[in-house]
């Protein structure tokens, strides 16, 4: 029973992932040249990506929901902009989207390091957030498989979503350590799906983040998340290096929006653990 009921768990969030992105399609922006903020007022829409888990953005019948989803949405109200939200599970994908010009925004926690500072224009914090290592919990006291520390890891192989910021991470713990930590990138599934990977056993060890395992820990008991892969840092959201004025005005609208109730509503909602 566990088996069937892991495996449902899987093939819901995929059907609910292709859902909304069958929802979305049709707003899909064209690909061309990254956006700045006149464009899209011009336009009257802000093209968005964000990936599909129960924090950031979900479908619940008819209803949507997730911390990015209802953020973005008020950023766009406030605006009088309306969003076209596309949940692309692959981060590099995201990336790709947003150089090309298919999307204005990537809505989904990016933490912010030199690495992505580089290459993006990062967002004024969002939400504290840290990488946490899922795995079974222990079979007994001698379990093999089960990490009680970061030292444990030396040798092992850690499953991460293709392109994650978590990658930088791990290398960095491996020269801590003294070892080496391998690393499989997954392509085709997003941080949910891993959880259910490892819960179902196929896989025995998966890095994300850790609101989006403790959401999936309510409903998959045989998980344990209490290795922490990073310490808690902020995360943000990201637009291009040439839409300038767009980051200045999320950042205004933010500084703004986070000293209110609604944002402390929405906040708690979602990371009231």
């Amino acid at each position: 029973m566990k088996k069937i009921k892991l495996l449902k768990y899987i093939l819901l969030g995929l059907v609910a992932a292709f859902f909304a992105t069958f929802i979305f399609e049709k707003k899909e922006k064209p690909k061309g040249q990254p956006r700045d903020y006149a464009a899209i007022a011009a336009e009257g829409v802000i093209h968005v990506a964000t990936e599909y888990n129960a924090i950031s953005f979900y479908v619940e019948g008819d209803t949507l929901s997730g911390f990015h989803y209802e953020l973005i949405e008020a950023f766009a109200r406030d605006h009088k902009l309306k969003v076209a939200l596309a949940p692309e599970m692959g981060f590099d994908k995201r990336l790709e989207g947003l150089s090309d010009g298919k999307y204005d925004v990537i809505a989904y926690g990016i933490l912010a390091t030199s690495e992505w500072k580089d290459s993006l224009l990062l967002t004024t914090p969002i939400a504290l957030n840290k990488q946490v290592l899922v795995q079974r919990k222990a079979q007994s006291e001698t379990d093999s498989l089960f990490i009680k520390s970061q030292l444990d890891l030396a040798g092992k192989t850690l499953h991460i979503v293709k392109d994650s910021p978590s990658i930088l991470r791990i290398h960095n713990l491996g020269n801590e350590i003294g070892d080496t930590i391998y690393i499989q990138e997954i392509e085709k599934y997003g941080s949910e799906q891993l959880i259910s990977l490892v819960a179902h056993g196929d896989i025995d060890y998966a890095v994300c983040d850790e609101s989006i395992a403790r959401a999936a820990a309510k409903d998959l008991p045989q998980i344990d998340i209490n290795t922490a892969i990073s310490f808690t840092q902020f995360y943000s959201w990201a637009v291009s290096k040439q839409s300038p004025i767009l980051l200045d005005s999320l950042n205004t609208w933010l500084e703004s929006f986070k000293k209110g109730k609604e944002y402390k509503k929405i906040y708690k909602h979602y990371y009231k653990d």
